[in-house]
């Protein structure tokens, strides 16, 4: 049985952006539990969260080292504001503990990725 594997753009061999990708998903799980009392909540994160995995793969595009950096802060940011609405998720009780203490350590990791992108 041979195995069939999806061509790969360059900026998928980033670790930031397979980071991004996986606080996404983590992001999703966690999104599909929020109730509707916190929608507000779940919709800030589903837009941040989906926004750190696409500003790195159009910033990787980018020809000038100023334009890739202009990407990657507002990735940065984003993943800033991710990180306040776990914050904030936790008061209610939307984010169980061990998605929180999974999520914010990909926050830093993405961040600290993405400080050293745009040096």
């Amino acid at each position: 049985m041979t195995t069939c594997t999806a061509p790969r753009l360059h900026h998928e061999d980033l670790d930031a952006y397979q980071a991004a990708i996986e606080f996404l998903a983590l992001s999703t799980a966690v999104l599909a539990k929020v109730g509707r009392g916190h929608a507000s909540l779940a919709d800030q994160l589903r837009r941040a969260s989906l926004s750190i995995p696409l500003n790195i793969a159009e910033g990787y595009d980018k020809r000038s080292a100023a334009e890739r950096c202009r990407y990657y802060d507002i990735a940065r940011g984003s993943a800033h504001e991710c990180g306040a609405v776990y914050d904030a998720s936790r008061i209610p009780g939307v984010v169980d503990e061990q998605a929180f203490i999974q999520g914010k350590a990909l926050l830093v990791r993405i961040v600290s990725m993405l400080v050293r992108m745009t040096r």
